[in-house]
């Protein structure tokens, strides 16, 4: 149940003044942290600032949802949709300068796999990327834990997939309209778009659900608020008011969705690759060097030099 779960009480927020406070201050957090040997004049130049990550982590949404679009085999909507959220709340909590995004968003649909039970290995996984396979599932399997304890360990995500199915059968049983599967499409399109916006952060799943279904009603030049009032409403009018200025909200949220301009995106991650944090960087030799202490012994010396198999370098998923 939504209202009782930890989606609601601890990944639903109030509104995008809120989240938007959330990013900013991880972003100052980073540059208070790393942006000691930089004058402030030149972090506005060498850093990252939060408008710019907000257009970044919106161009790898995209990266995210073709890449799961690009499975095989092919993937539930549900993972998608847990892959959106987890994505999403790492970065409430999180700067992208600290961890690259092209990163972590293979390790959130990797995990996003597990807990939807939908059951590939990870050779299966790393099949469906390009590039060398062998560094992708190192850097894959290395930042699991750490996405898992960014997310609280709190996993289980409700999507608006539920409800669709809930509205549709209803409306084939209680409303006039006929032919309800000819929305189906609209819908599909609508949540697709929903997740490029914060709406899974600040509605419930049933209302965004509900708003796609409105919105296919409307481009099937259909009207379903009779059923909304009449019927799906009817002895609880008094909700009704939140209810449809939250709609309208999802709804305008998704009509003014705007993708991010590419050539904006490509100015920042090359600077990106500058103000990144190299301890967090599989190309760097910091990072090496902390995996080395990590999986060697006293008794065990691995020379990542000499074996480059073990160089774990970035995934090439933006292609």
């Amino acid at each position: 149940m939504f209202p009782l779960s930890s989606q609601k009480k601890y990944w639903t927020f109030n509104n995008e003044q809120h989240l938007n406070e959330l990013r900013k201050k991880q972003n100052e957090k980073f540059q208070e942290t790393h942006g000691e040997a930089e004058a402030e004049d030149n972090r506005l130049d060498y850093f990252l600032d939060s408008s710019e990550e907000r257009l970044l982590l919106k161009q790898y949404e995209i990266y995210l949802n073709d890449f799961c679009r690009r499975f095989e085999p092919t993937m539930p909507k549900c993972v998608v949709g847990t892959s959106f959220h987890y994505f999403k709340r790492f970065y409430l909590h999180n700067s992208p300068m600290d961890f690259h995004p092209k990163e972590i968003l293979a390790t959130c649909v990797y995990l996003a796999c597990k807990v939807e039970e939908f059951n590939v290995s990870i050779g299966q996984f790393v099949n469906n990327i390009k590039g060398d396979r062998n560094k992708a599932m190192d850097i894959i399997l290395s930042n699991e834990l750490l996405l898992m304890q960014h997310l609280n360990y709190y996993l289980t995500v409700h999507n608006p997939y539920r409800p669709i199915e809930g509205f549709l059968i209803d409306i084939k049983t209680r409303s006039s309209l006929t032919n309800a599967e000819r929305l189906r499409q609209h819908i599909d399109d609508f949540i697709e778009k929903s997740f490029f916006t914060d709406a899974c952060l600040l509605y419930a799943p049933s209302q965004i659900a509900l708003a796609a279904v409105l919105h296919a009603a409307s481009r099937e030049q259909e009207n379903l608020d009779s059923y909304v009032t009449d019927i799906l409403f009817n002895g609880a009018r008094e909700k009704l008011p939140l209810l449809v200025e939250a709609i309208r909200k999802i709804r305008l949220m998704v009509k003014q969705y705007e993708i991010p301009p590419r050539d904006k995106v490509k100015t920042i991650e090359k600077k990106l690759e500058k103000c990144r944090n190299q301890e967090n960087n599989p190309d760097s030799e910091i990072y090496k060097e902390r995996m080395r202490k990590m999986f060697c012994d006293d008794d065990l010396e691995i020379d990542l030099q000499a074996n480059s198999a073990a160089d774990m370098s970035v995934l090439n998923m933006s292609h």
